[in-house]
């Protein structure tokens, strides 16, 4: 063989070898760092949550949570709005606000009182959500060019909303010591905001294959949500109770148990935050399709700084904006303690109001963009506000229900803000108008702040007996709290189980039914009706 044969080989040899051994490098480098990375994220998870297992367990479900939302949404935005011409896209969109947003005002009546009355079993019921949105995501990616992908997207939205009802319930139940509420909320929604980041390019990977394609990922993540469901810790739920609730009873509401009655001091506060939030929630969905059509139609400049960045970019500007804004909001939250939320709104909508007055002199993208960007801000911290007040101030037994109210009042506004937003209103002309509703609610958020002047959160959950003063006067024929009862009558307010106010079995087991011919046992150990909530 020539000496030269030999030479090569054995410089190939070396070249292959040497090769080898820098794969392996770099594969045990890549190890090394994702464990580094890892580690890093997993003691960053559970210092957020503050050292509480159930909380890093609830951290881990909403995770999953917004990362199946954003694939899905991956998965309908192509479908939707980008792959069709400009009129077809307006109706399309029209369509979907109406039949899978519009009918979310049923929640609130039918699902908090459910979830309220089976919050003894609250793991289950963020688990049955959970399955449910992986059979209705693999459903819509069967149906994505058909008109069934609607009603299944109502069906994905519906369970979505009953899972955030579900979830911001337990959370007072996990709260670690130290944190407060507003900050544990913010802190899951950073959490669930850096998941949809991550999955981002996986949904964009998956769509190039198919608009079907990310919605079927998002099926196996949710089957995953559903495992880290049923590992909650049992503390998630509440105690159970001594019958077996009925859920037609469940849906009707005595003057007393209503979440948001009038005339009560938490009530007036929870209304006035969530008045407030709805607002900003309004304006948010108005600019994102306004601001979406009228990039695609060309009302708004593309032009940045003497560069044309063309409708794709100029749209991706926008959506960055309101993105941004939304992360900037939660990450505020996770040092901010809402003790004044009437307070933070006001401020915000006079932030909003000057910048949107700006935008209407100076419309360039620029200037939307930074409109934008800061009413997504305030829209999330307003939100954050809301969700700290109901948990404060509105009693665990009425606490679902309540959540179901404020998320179908803010998901209404998104839908009615969207729905102005698809009328074809000059590019500037629009601006105008969310500049004026912007004043008129900063005029009203000083107003309601100055009222309300007084109201103050603490910022952890209160107790029943720290509630007592937020309900209304007892019914007629109720015994007053402060006056003993007479001994002949020890039970008879409760003796028909028909009679007996929700929860009161739970709160009060030892006379959650009275016992006929009570005698000194039954009179000491009864609680004052008052009390209950």
């Amino acid at each position: 063989m020539p000496p030269y044969s030999r030479s090569g080989r054995s410089v190939l040899g070396r070249t292959v070898g040497t090769g080898i051994r820098v794969v392996r490098l770099l594969l045990r480098g890549s190890v090394g760092s994702g464990r580094w990375v890892t580690r890093r994220a997993g003691r960053a998870r559970t210092r957020g949550a503050g050292g509480e297992v159930g909380m890093v367990r609830l951290f881990d479900l909403h995770a999953v949570s917004c990362a199946g939302d954003t694939l899905i949404a991956i998965g309908l935005a192509g479908t939707i709005f980008f792959n069709v011409p400009l009129g077809e896209a307006r109706s399309k969109v029209a369509l979907y606000l109406l039949v899978t947003m519009v009918p979310f005002a049923m929640l609130a009546p039918v699902v908090g009182p459910l979830l309220d009355h089976f919050r003894h079993g609250r793991r289950y019921a963020l688990a049955a959500t959970m399955l449910g949105r992986a059979f209705l995501a693999w459903l819509i990616s069967d149906y994505i060019h058909g008109f069934g992908l609607y009603p299944a997207a109502f069906g994905v939205l519906a369970l979505s909303r009953a899972y955030g009802v579900a979830r911001s319930a337990a959370v007072p139940r996990l709260l670690p010591e130290g944190l407060g509420l507003s900050q544990v909320g913010a802190r899951a929604s950073i959490y669930g905001t850096v998941a949809g980041a991550l999955v981002a390019p996986i949904g964009l990977a998956a769509f190039w294959f198919g608009p079907q394609w990310p919605l079927r990922v998002a099926s196996v993540i949710f089957l995953v949500g559903m495992v880290i469901a049923l590992r909650l810790p049992p503390k998630a739920d509440s105690e159970p109770p001594e019958r077996v609730p009925r859920p037609l009873r469940a849906l009707g509401r005595r003057r007393g148990d209503r979440p948001l009655g009038r005339g009560r001091p938490a009530g007036r506060l929870v209304i006035a935050t969530l008045i407030g939030a709805a607002t900003l929630r309004a304006m948010y969905g108005f600019l994102l399709l306004f601001l979406a059509f009228a990039i695609k139609k060309g009302d708004l400049t593309t032009v940045v700084f003497g560069r044309d960045l063309g409708a794709k970019w100029a749209l991706g500007v926008v959506g960055g904006a309101l993105a941004v804004g939304s992360f900037l909001a939660t990450a505020i939250g996770t040092r901010l303690r809402i003790h004044r939320p009437t307070a933070i709104q006001s401020s915000s909508m006079i932030i909003v109001a000057g910048v949107a007055v700006l935008a209407v002199i100076q419309f360039s993208l620029v200037m939307v963009a930074l409109l934008c960007l800061v009413a997504a801000l305030v829209s999330g911290i307003a939100k954050l506000a809301v969700d700290a007040s109901i948990q404060e101030r509105i009693p665990e037994r009425l606490r679902a229900s309540s959540f179901a109210h404020s998320e179908t009042v803010l998901m209404l506004a998104f839908v009615v803000g969207g729905g102005l937003g698809l009328v074809p209103f000059n590019g500037r002309t629009g601006i105008a108008v969310a500049a004026g509703v912007g004043v008129l609610a900063a005029i009203r958020g000083v107003l309601v702040a100055a009222r309300l002047r007084g109201e103050k959160l603490a910022g952890r959950p209160l107790g029943d007996d720290e509630l007592t003063g937020d309900e209304p006067a007892d019914e007629p024929g109720d015994v007053a709290p402060t006056s003993p009862a007479p001994a002949q009558s020890s039970s008879p307010q409760y003796d028909s189980p028909g009679l007996t106010p929700p929860g009161y079995h739970i709160y009060r087991p030892s006379s959650a039914v009275g016992r006929p011919g009570g005698g000194a046992d039954d009179e000491t150990s009864r609680e004052s009706p008052g009390s209950l909530s």
